[in-house]
């Protein structure tokens, strides 16, 4: 993964927002041609909007391409990357979890935090009889076992060995409370809108009456509003642009 070759903060927030809802084997060539278009923060704060998000495409969840362009942005105003978890976390599309994982793994700090891999780990080896277990606990846990003095390897090894116990048959991600599985894109108004970013990677502009054709009224109209809504679209006249700025 060169997210691990090269562990710059930079590289770490791309990944980090990529690998959200997608798997590392998808995330893996998007990464290195975002970064190759993109190399540094500065790079991308001085891109325009939609080649951002034309080099995003395949990806979907085109929101994070967009809080990625505002925190590079961010970055490039405050002259430096964030160190502590405040800063982190106000930079656009950034968590408390995204904030842990660029401090462990850009800066070596034990930080806690929690994702898929690390749930099904813990509730493995913790707590294999419940079916109602807190994100706290989980964390509780972790706070005990995590090796302070190599909390990147120690977080490196947690993200394999969780994806070696789901190919090997561990399914308890339902056991957790906090756990939100991903809904079907197919019939989707993420589907719809998906459908318009490429569109509009490729033709440039098209008609709200071309998608509704496609997709129907209802979800043709909440996923323009949305695009509208979210800054990644813009309207003149009859017609819809990727946003530029």
């Amino acid at each position: 993964m060169p997210w691990r070759e090269d562990t710059r903060p930079y590289y770490v927030l791309v990944s980090e927002l990529m690998l959200q809802q997608t798997q590392v084997s998808r995330v893996i060539p998007k990464f290195l041609d975002f970064i190759t278009a993109f190399p540094d923060e500065k790079t991308l704060a001085n891109a325009g909007l939609a080649d951002v998000l034309k080099s995003w495409q395949g990806l979907g969840y085109n929101r994070r391409a967009k809080f990625l362009h505002e925190a590079a942005k961010k970055i490039v105003e405050l002259g430096e990357f964030p160190t502590d978890e405040k800063g982190l976390i106000a930079l656009p599309g950034v968590g408390e979890n995204t904030a842990g994982a660029i401090l462990a793994y850009s800066f070596n700090q034990p930080s806690i935090f929690i994702e898929t891999n690390i749930r099904t780990v813990y509730i493995h080896h913790f707590f294999n009889d419940r079916v109602d277990v807190e994100d706290k606990e989980i964390l509780e846990k972790l706070a005990e076992t995590i090796r302070h003095e190599h909390p990147r390897e120690f977080y490196w090894s947690l993200m394999d060995y969780g994806s070696w116990l789901k190919a090997n048959g561990v399914r308890n991600i339902s056991s957790s409370k906090q756990y939100k599985k991903q809904s079907p894109l197919n019939g989707s108004v993420r589907e719809v809108r998906g459908h318009i970013v490429r569109v509009l990677v490729s033709d440039k502009t098209l008609s709200y009456e071309s998608i509704e054709k496609l997709f129907g009224a209802d979800r043709t109209s909440q996923a323009f509003e949305g695009l509208l809504r979210d800054s990644i679209i813009t309207k003149k006249g009859a017609s819809y642009y990727l946003t530029k700025a």
